[in-house]
């Protein structure tokens, strides 16, 4: 579609996107100045300009902000939205070409929220939260859509793997150096680093799929040039911020992935060379550990962060919360919701899939998941990567955050969808017909 016939329908979807979210302010209880409601509406009109011209670079620009995740919709989910709208508008994004499986799934689980909604106590949080849920549902299906080549394939794995590590080593020289924004980058008194994001707990997980995906690039060299050395500086500085994250959320996402990613190349065909490099980078890491761990005296903190925690009663007592009211409302009782009936958040996806969407909402989550997971392990079984990113990271990282989903809520975690994408787009036949190789 030639530029001048796709920016009618653009300028029209810019528009309803700056009255969704006069909408959206409206619900809130914050009042706002209109030079903010204004200056925002200029702003998307402006980045809706800006990708119609220079499509690829407002997906760069996307990625590049995908590590500030401070509130809810983060500044990435802005850009997105709008090169979203602009793909859909110039058919850059087509659902046809998009994974069935994922997409039936992806559209029963929203249906269901949308049922939900019949007994939500407070709507506005209800149409806040579940909005997101939608856009990051769509964001999934347009990377498997968006990365077709090895030049987006190469331009996505950079950039995300970049500020992965950028925000790694701010989060952890936070905690030892008196730099600029310390408290801005850390949490809890200074003692964990978070980056850019609100919560450690989101901070280090985020790390560890680039990290897997780094770690596949150090042993098989596909997209990434930079020597090994620098991939091997770009490791450690990753596994300190897992580290200094103190999330056992991230430490259960990264043994997972680690034992996943070992597995499958000790089973591999010729694949001993590779199981032989990928203990020796492993030992290396471990190595990188001890190290930071005696040079920072985090000792006794690491050891107190790896102990049951008084407050993990009151998680578990939500879960339990959480599973009884599924029973008691088979529908659900509307996104966002699980809050407002229980004292603290749900700590599992799948328990918050169950109160909120009822038995029918956590059937289609639950199928969509692991209906991925089989996806990437058939992905990693034939060989098929997605145009150079590797079969055998993305299983590694998607194992990690399921396993996670168990003890954490990672609905609205974005690199849960970016992974999630990069697995459908693998298993597209025309996608992955050119990109089957045996590794």
């Amino acid at each position: 579609m030639q530029p001048s016939r796709a920016l009618a329908p653009a300028m029209a979807l810019a528009t309803a996107a700056v009255l969704g979210m006069g909408l959206a302010i409206a619900l809130t209880p914050v009042e706002r100045p209109a030079w903010e409601l204004v200056a925002a509406g200029l702003g998307l009109l402006g980045l809706l300009a800006f990708t119609v011209l220079e499509y690829d670079a407002a997906v760069a620009l996307g990625f590049l902000l995908f590590a500030v995740v401070r509130v809810e919709p983060a500044p990435a989910d802005a850009v997105f939205a709008v090169v979203i709208a602009v793909a859909l508008a110039t058919g850059r994004f087509n659902l046809r070409t998009t994974p069935l499986g994922p997409a039936l799934a992806i559209a029963v689980f929203i249906a269901l929220n949308l049922v939900a909604c019949f007994d939500a106590l407070d709507p506005a949080r209800a149409a806040s939260f579940m909005s997101i849920t939608v856009y990051l549902c769509v964001f999934g299906l347009w990377v498997a859509s968006y990365v077709t080549d090895r030049v987006r394939a190469r331009r996505v794995l950079r950039i995300y793997i970049g500020v992965s590590v950028l925000s790694a080593a701010l989060g952890t020289a936070a905690l030892f150096l008196p730099l600029p924004g310390h408290d801005a980058l850390t949490s809890y008194q200074g003692t964990r680093a978070r980056g850019l994001f609100k919560d450690p707990n989101v901070f280090g997980p985020f790390l560890v799929p680039a990290l897997l995906l780094l770690l596949q690039e150090t042993i098989e060299p596909r997209l990434l040039r930079s020597n090994r050395f620098l991939k091997l500086i770009g490791l450690a500085i990753l596994t300190c911020g897992v580290l200094f994250s103190y999330s056992r959320a991230a430490w259960l996402d990264f043994v997972v992935g680690v034992l996943v990613m070992g597995t499958v190349f000790a089973l591999r065909r010729g694949g001993a060379h590779r199981a032989f490099l990928f203990v020796f980078v492993m030992a290396l890491a471990g190595a990188v550990l001890i190290v930071s761990i005696q040079v920072t005296g985090q000792l006794t903190f690491l050891k107190e962060r790896a102990q049951f925690q008084t407050y993990d009663n009151q998680r578990f007592g939500a879960q339990s919360g959480g599973i009884q009211v599924g029973e008691r409302h088979p529908i659900g009782i509307g996104p966002g919701q699980f809050e407002l009936v229980e004292p603290i958040s749900a700590h599992s996806t799948y328990v918050r899939a169950l109160a909120e969407e009822g038995v029918l909402g956590f059937m289609a989550l639950v199928a969509l998941l692991y209906g991925t997971l089989l996806m990437a392990l058939r992905n990693a079984v034939r060989g098929w990567d997605t145009h150079g990113i590797g079969s055998t990271a993305l299983l590694a990282a998607w194992s990690g955050i399921l396993a996670n989903s168990v003890f954490v809520d990672t609905l609205h975690w974005r690199h849960l969808w970016l992974v999630a994408g990069l697995i459908w787009a693998a298993s597209q036949t025309s996608s992955s017909a050119g990109t089957r190789l045996l590794k």
